[in-house]
This record gives C-alpha cells, structure tokens and sequence, in this order.
C-alpha cells in the first residue's frame, strides 16, 4: 500500500484522470460533491494528492470549489466529462512539447524553475511541474535540489550527434557483452518483422521519422536485453533523448537501408548466442554512423556485410 501511495503522488494528473473516471462511473452530475475521503478512501491515496488532483480539475474548469464547502462537478453531462477527460489527458503532453520545442529553438537556457516556465507560458504550476515530469521520462528534463530543473543537452547539431554516437559506441556493445544478456525472441522477432517492412518501400520513400523511430527502437531493445542494470538505465535514457530531441536528419536512402540491414546482422548473431560477433557487428554499425556527414553522405560507401539474398 505504501508503494502505492508513493507512485500516486508521483503523478496527480492520472491521479485526475482517475477521478473523472470515478465520477463517470458513479452518473455523477454538475453540482455533485465530491468528498475528499471518498475519493482518498477509492484511490487508495491519502487526502493530500486528491486535493492537488482537484485543484488541476479545478484550473481545467472540471471542478469548481466553494468555500468551507469543498470541491463539486461543474459539467452536467456525462459526454461533457468524457471530453474534459480526453482534453486533460493532452494537456500535459501539449505544454511538454512547447516547452521541448522552445529548448530547441534556444529559446529556453539549461536551467529553469518553475515559476519561470509557469510565467513564461501562462501556466499553472501544477501543469508546469507535471509536462516536466513527462520530459524527465524522456530524459530531456532532471529535478535539481530545490525547486529548478536542468535540461539535458539537445541532440541537434553535427557535434552533439558525434558525441552521442562515441558515448554508444563505449557502451552499447559492452552493454551486450556483460554477463546476462538474455534475448527476448518475441521482441527481437517483431522488431526483426517491422524492419523487413520498412526494407520493402520504394527507394526514397522511407521517411526519416519512420527510421528514427524503429532505430531507437532497436536500440532501445539492445539495452533491455542488458543485465547490467547501469548500462541498460543508462542507454534507455540516452535513447529517450534521442527520440525526443533528435531533429530529422537528410540521410541518404542507401544509408538507411544499410542501418536496417546492420540492425539485422546483429540480431541473426543475438538470436544464436553469439556475443562477441554482435558486439563487434554493433562496433562496425555505430562507426559507420559517425562517419554519416552531409560532406560524406553521397560517396556511396559499400555495406560491410551483406544478407543474403532469399
């Protein structure tokens, strides 16, 4: 129970989405109080959390408050709340990516509080601290001591990209070498199947977010196999970055192709417990991605290694 409540705190926002579940379930209409007890009592959570909850009901107009009387519903119709409900749920979601997008345009320095970003947006601190804590699950964002949040380095120059890819190539194969590697074939196979997929598209049709997304994808498979829970902490928050910060880059058609083809000599070497060779094959890849450079890009470097042919 204490775990429970503990997780609760961490996220008044599904802890919202909760109780307009709640109060959906119960008919309840515009005027209905809602009674802090109660609703502590079914969420399972002290009165603390459900208060923050109803004040972020409260700012979407959800909720309305009355004094010495507490909280009451302010839409009358059931389809009224089920839409106040799909809004909230973008909410947070919504601001994360202004404020992502304000990082990336510089617009926002490395260090910020609160009640700066909450001016800055018009925003209520709750909303604030709630799309910063979605950042810091993508690793974009970390809480500092205090009240300011630091924002990790952005993932979109030539020299941020280059020191992304050194700092997996120390890691990643090592990462595949410590002691415990175990491969999920279920995953391996449907990654193994969406990358197959993407190979059969027309040349110059694979867009760069489609790539973007199935490589930190694999990626991303790579440190969950890791038993070393350091390395696969570690690259999971890299890859996060990645997909969040990482503007789509002009990367030849050949060259994605050739990606996807390395994606899958490393898992046909995974899949048959040969480490060392996967490791190897992910030292080739991520070095032949270092060397992706617009000045590079069209010289039409020859594959490593080929797949057979069915």
């Amino acid at each position: 129970m204490a775990e429970t409540r503990r997780n609760a705190r961490q996220n008044h926002l599904t802890l919202a989405q909760q109780i307009i579940n709640i109060a959906l379930e119960r008919a309840m209409k515009a005027g209905d109080h809602l009674p802090e007890k109660l609703f502590s009592d079914i969420c399972g959570v002290s009165r603390t959390p459900v208060r923050a909850a109803f004040r972020l009901l409260e700012e979407n107009n959800i909720l309305t408050r009355r004094e010495e009387e507490g909280y009451f519903l302010a839409v009358s119709e059931s389809d009224d709340l089920a839409q106040a409900a799909q809004a909230l749920e973008g909410l947070e979601q919504s601001l994360a990516d202004r404020i992502l997008s304000d990082r990336a345009e510089r617009r926002i320095g490395d260090v910020q509080s609160v009640s700066a970003l909450a001016r800055k947006y018009n925003a209520s601190r709750h909303s604030v601290l709630f799309a910063l804590k979605i950042l810091s699950q993508d690793g974009v964002a970390t809480q500092l001591p205090g009240r300011a949040w630091a924002f990790q380095p952005m993932l979109d120059s030539p020299k941020a990209m280059d020191e992304s890819l050194a700092f997996r190539l120390i890691l990643e194969p090592q990462a595949i070498l410590a002691p415990g590697f175990t491969v999920d074939s279920k995953k391996a196979g449907l990654l193994r199947g969406q990358m197959q997929d993407i190979l059969t598209i027309k040349e110059g049709r694979i867009t760069a977010a489609g790539f973007m997304r199935i490589d930190t994808d694999f990626h991303c498979f790579i440190a969950e196999c890791s038993a070393n829970r350091f390395a696969r902490g570690t690259l999971l928050a890299h890859h996060r970055l990645r997909r969040a910060t990482q503007k789509d880059a002009a990367v030849p058609d050949f060259r994605l192709r050739q990606s996807l083809e390395e994606h899958l000599h490393i898992l046909d070497s995974l899949e048959q417990n040969q480490f060392d060779v996967a490791a190897d094959l992910m030292v080739l890849h991520l070095r032949r991605s270092r060397i992706r450079r617009p000045e590079a890009a069209n010289r039409g470097i020859p594959p490593l290694i080929r797949r057979p042919r069915a």
